[in-house]
């Protein structure tokens, strides 16, 4: 058992409240303590990744209890890669939101951001299904403060309806907790893979009940259509480093999906047989179709950022939902792809309001910096809508793949292909309008000069995009990693027995009671 598998949750713990107590008036003890908090996040991250590339599967028995009853946290390939990007990607949301002021126009920032990643992280390495809701409970009220942070009518209304939203969702993850145990007695991932295999075809009801409610939960956190309507307003009105931010937050729901409907409810199971091809397919198709077209009708840049991660959820989605091991390996490799360019996205359409009115896609002088924002612009917007050379295409190729044998493989490659050519005009039309046209507009003699973006704010954003040139020659490498994670999801039996069968305080003390 290894103490190093549970850092990533403590870690962010203590940060968190000792900001608070010891730093909260001081900005730049702030500072420090959570960019080196997520520099060793890192460090220890890449070692988990280390660790488990071999196919490797580690437990941390919480209080050495073992499962089903004790608290365990487990790493595999898939969870140790999802931690990996997280911490990556707050490390250049920090750095941007530190070098453009955004850590300073509210109170607690870094505390809260913490917590946040806590919450995240905690919720990729659980091993049950109560603490997946924990930790998405842990996630979700520290995004609430980060929702908020700097205030402003606009941006408490969208905070308000944010909230509404998760807590109903919370309320449907509890009932179909309650389900599972009810028909089980146990929310232990690798325990409840084990139970449901043997739940007859007469006793399916409550199970198939469950596995539903959870799908809607899970829906929800991915934005799926038609519970996508919190997204838009919440991620357009988020300050620009909390929206960066929450790009992975979608992508908590994307795992749940994978993680549940692989080893707990696998497409095989006769209890939960169609749920998947049903459901999740055609929202999934309809969520990439209603993106991109967002993109396109947008009237601000931040809402058409918002409707693009709509998009690419919805292509993440569409990939998960053929659940096989290509479909899988495709959805993983993009789901890196679109969190570093939606990230981008957000924190380019900061600096554009830096130096603009307002974000309206209207002719307005043209900002300060123009050029070098304009040239991160179109390569952050060619790797969202999935034009070559970069990662997008890449992305969208090994998804069509995937769904070339299946029975919808025609409306499958009709969306997504429609939706790359609608999405390509829309961040056209924005960025001519925004970079392009706006070098016409004359700029009165005594009209006030706008500041330069702060040369660290670049160097944050060049850094994604920087990751995501570097996923575009390494893709060789990377899916051949991500294939290696989704023959492991399918596969499940080291990880159900790493869980169930390794020792702990309860088993010793009931072999000693023999």
């Amino acid at each position: 058992m290894t103490h190093w598998l549970i850092a990533p949750v403590v870690l962010p713990a203590i940060l968190a409240p000792f900001i608070v107590l010891a730093a909260r008036y001081h900005i730049g003890i702030q500072r420090v303590f959570s960019v080196v908090g997520v520099l060793i996040l890192i460090m220890i991250s890449g070692g988990l990744v280390w660790a488990t590339s071999d196919g490797t599967v580690l437990l941390y028995q919480l209080g050495d209890w073992a499962a089903p009853f004790g608290i365990v946290v487990v790493g595999d390939r898939l969870s140790t890669m999802m931690v990996l990007l997280t911490v990556v990607l707050a490390l250049f949301v920090l750095v941007y939101a530190i070098s453009s002021g955004w850590d300073d126009r509210g109170n607690h920032f870094h505390a809260l951001f913490q917590f946040q990643l806590m919450g995240i992280l905690g919720a990729f390495l659980t091993g049950d299904l109560f603490n997946l809701f924990v930790f998405f409970e842990v996630l979700l009220i520290a995004s609430y403060g980060l929702m908020i942070h700097a205030g402003g009518t606009a941006r408490l209304r969208a905070g308000v309806q944010y909230v509404l939203f998760n807590l109903i969702g919370s309320t449907l993850f509890l009932f179909a907790l309650g389900a599972i145990y009810a028909e089980t007695g146990t929310l232990n991932m690798a325990d409840l893979a084990n139970r449901v295999a043997l739940i007859g075809p007469e006793e399916t009801v409550g199970i198939r009940v469950a596995a539903v409610l959870l799908l809607l939960v899970f829906a929800i956190k991915a934005a799926l259509v038609p519970l996508h309507f919190w997204l838009p307003s919440s991620y357009a009105e988020a300050p620009a480093p909390v929206a960066a931010l929450f790009a992975i937050m979608t992508k908590v729901g994307a795992y749940a999906i994978i993680r549940v409907y692989t080893m707990i409810f696998p497409p095989e199971l006769a209890v939960t047989s169609g749920l998947h091809t049903t459901w999740l397919l055609p929202a999934a198709l309809i969520s990439l179709a209603i993106g991109m077209t967002g993109v396109l009708a947008a009237k601000k840049l931040d809402r058409l950022v918002a409707f693009s991660i709509i998009g690419s959820m919805g292509m993440v989605i569409v990939s998960i939902a053929l659940f096989s091991p290509e479909g899988i390996a495709a959805a993983l490799y993009y789901i890196v792809h679109s969190t570093l360019a939606g990230a981008a996205l957000f924190l380019i359409a900061d600096l554009v309001r830096s130096g603009r009115k307002n974000l309206d896609l209207t002719l307005q002088p043209p900002i300060a910096g123009a050029a070098l924002t304009a040239g991160l612009y179109f390569a952050a917007a060619i790797a969202m809508a999935g034009l070559p050379p970069l990662s997008g295409f890449l992305g969208k190729l090994l998804v069509l793949d995937a769904a070339f044998d299946t029975r919808l493989m025609v409306w499958i490659w009709a969306i997504v292909l429609g939706s790359s050519l609608v999405s390509i005009v829309g961040f056209a039309r924005a960025g001519s309008v925004l970079f392009w046209k706006a070098t016409s507009v004359e700029v009165p003699e005594d009209a006030p000069i706008s500041p330069a973006p702060a040369t660290m704010s670049y160097v944050a954003i060049g850094g994604l995009v920087a990751l995501l040139a570097a996923h575009t020659v390494f893709a060789g490498q990377m899916h051949r990693y991500t294939t290696q994670v989704a023959a492991q999801l399918f596969e499940p039996a080291p990880y159900i027995s790493t869980v169930v069968d390794t020792p702990g305080k309860l088993s010793e003390t009931t072999t000693e009671d023999h």
